[in-house]
């Protein structure tokens, strides 16, 4: 089952970047995705990729509030800030911590350590203390 989640990340960029459905781009973007090397990962269980599908769906709404927030309301000061990873991320399941944190507009992630970091810059209405 996980398997096949690798297979649709990599359907769903694909068609992200190219943005084209026709048949042979269809056949090019599986052909790329079966032949896409998966890596010496660690098994990812099914509960690992429903959890950040879930935490997905939950930041389409906080999107839309940053987004009100920083039009009613500037937002002048930035920070940047180191974030633990979760241990055990595959790259399938890194891509979408990224993505996650990246969604959101008063975050984006510069730099993923390979220690287990996120280097992310914020945008914030006042400085922290």
């Amino acid at each position: 089952m996980v398997g096949y989640l690798n297979l649709i990340l990599r359907l769903t960029i694909w068609f992200l970047l190219t943005a084209d459905f026709s048949v042979a781009n269809i056949i090019i973007g599986i052909s790329i995705a079966l032949l896409l090397p998966g890596g010496k990962t660690a098994r990812e269980s099914l509960k690992d990729w429903l959890r950040v599908l879930g935490e997905i769906v939950v930041a389409i709404p906080q999107a839309y509030i940053e987004a009100f927030q920083i039009i009613l309301r500037p937002h002048k000061y930035e920070d940047i800030t180191m974030e633990r990873a979760k241990p055990g991320r595959t790259p399938g399941l890194v891509f979408l911590d990224i993505f996650l944190i990246t969604f959101t507009p008063k975050t984006i992630v510069l730099k993923y350590h390979e220690a287990g970091w996120y280097e992310v810059h914020w945008v914030r209405r006042r400085r922290k203390v």
